[in-house]
């Protein structure tokens, strides 16, 4: 069965490229019937925190991106103890002593003299008497991976053909001096383990992926048989890259700024494919378009207007059954499909309803410049009932008393009654107000 895996650090809040990569496994599992997991790598204690945590699994649950488990490294710890043996014992992790700064100092000799920065392996030749001065010291030992030299090979989903020599690439440090595990041992023990058959991730991760090949492969004896697929970094408007420790477009932001996460959705799935952006309302229609083979090689821009934009297309194809639930959740009641209908086409963002019911519906006055104008309006109001006829007539009554036309005429009264120089059509709005609250806001406004 595919199975995939978003596998996030809950070292701070997750930024719309973290999104992507969720977004875009969540699609490729659910398009091959297979299965979802999100892992919170969460080893570096110093770092992780339980809010990220949560906050990981309630951006995913807003999204709509359900998963099938969630799994916690911090609870396995004991399976990279037990990976560390294994590999200890078939001599591809060695103990090295070397301090950062002399680790740093390696680091500025090999580059001054035109090498590449890789470790010496200078503890594989350790005599046991310098490791027992060390440990008098109190030194402990970091722990390092073992790289062989030879090919590694993989057919990327995305990239095509990629080809890393084993000796060109650094003995990754797998334990920390406390001994705990990094992210390059505990992804490999667990994507074994777990019978993960694609791995979807950044292409900053590329080199990882050669490193974790040779380590899951000495794990299990056998040759890798994971698909991997590395997508190109989206970066912001200017070229910038995308951190979530800096806060850099961060989900939770958007939410608050009142982003629909059918636009994110929408925008996401497409970014870095050559099919134009549409906007849809829920997963099902994402899914029927998606093909991981569209995705490119080229730095997809992002621009937070972008996302606007994609939002005010949602909700002008939210349809009022959608979004009932939503409307009482804020407090909103008793609106007819008939308000939702007029007022969609002209919000930004879902809370906007809110300003629109208050000046159907609420108790408001505006400030106008031409107070004779709307006299004469409040004059000529034609008497209930209303029908779409009403507002030619009413105009046509008081341009004939006032001699304004154009904006002149229009403007002014829109203004009186909704305070606003844009919105919906003057003749549809007023038919949901009714006679008696647009008589009381031409009243008020030039009192």
């Amino acid at each position: 069965m595919t199975k995939l895996r978003f596998a996030p650090s809950p070292t701070g809040y997750l930024h719309l490229g973290n999104i992507r990569t969720a977004l875009i496994n969540w699609l490729y599992a659910r398009s091959h019937n297979g299965k979802f997991i999100l892992r919170l790598d969460d080893t570096d204690v110093t770092r992780s925190q339980q809010k990220y945590a949560h906050q990981i699994e309630e951006d995913l649950f807003w999204l709509g991106l359900s998963y099938d488990t969630i799994v916690k490294q911090s609870e396995r710890l004991h399976r990279y103890e037990e990976a560390a043996r294994t590999l200890e014992a078939k001599g591809r992790l060695y103990a090295c002593y070397e301090t950062s700064e002399e680790l740093e100092l390696q680091r500025k000799i090999q580059l001054s003299s035109g090498k590449p920065p890789l470790y010496n392996r200078a503890s594989l030749s350790l005599t046991p008497a310098q490791i027992e001065k060390y440990k008098e010291e109190g030194r402990k030992p970091h722990w390092r991976f073992k790289m062989e030299k030879g090919e590694i090979f993989w057919k990327d989903l995305i990239r095509g053909d990629v080809v890393f020599q084993g000796e060109l690439l650094n003995d990754p440090i797998l334990f920390r001096e406390d001994g705990s595990p990094v992210f390059t041992i505990a992804t490999s023990v667990d994507d074994l383990e777990m019978g993960i058959t694609h791995i979807i991730r950044g292409e900053d991760h590329v080199s990882n992926t050669a490193v974790q090949i040779q380590i899951m492969e000495a794990l299990s004896g056998v040759p890798h048989s994971i698909r991997f697929g590395h997508l190109a970094l989206i970066s912001g408007r200017e070229g910038e890259g995308l951190s979530k420790r800096e806060g850099s477009l961060s989900l939770m932001q958007l939410r608050k700024e009142g982003i629909e996460p059918m636009a994110i959705n929408s925008l996401l799935a497409k970014l870095g494919t050559s099919d134009p952006i549409t906007p849809h309302t829920n997963l099902e229609g994402i899914l029927v378009e998606f093909d991981i083979k569209k995705f490119g090689r080229a730095t997809p821009k992002l621009d937070p207007e972008d996302l606007w934009q994609m939002n005010i297309k949602i909700l002008q194809l939210l349809p009022f059954d959608q979004i009932q639930s939503h409307l009482n959740s804020i407090g909103i009641v008793d609106i007819t499909p008939e308000f939702w209908n007029l007022i969609q086409n002209n919000i930004v963002r879902f809370h906007d309803i809110k300003e629109w019911w208050v000046i159907c519906y609420g108790h408001k006055s505006f400030p106008v410049e031409n107070k004779s104008l709307i006299e004469v309006a409040e004059h000529h109001l034609p008497p209930e009932p209303w029908g779409e006829t009403t507002f030619k007539a009413w105009m046509h009554e008081v341009r004939e008393e006032t001699g304004l036309k154009g904006k002149d005429l229009f403007m002014p009264i829109r203004r009186a009654l909704t305070g606003q120089d844009h919105g919906p059509e003057l003749k549809d709005l007023i038919l949901l107000m009714g006679r008696t609250k647009v008589l009381n806001r031409l009243q008020t406004t030039r009192a």
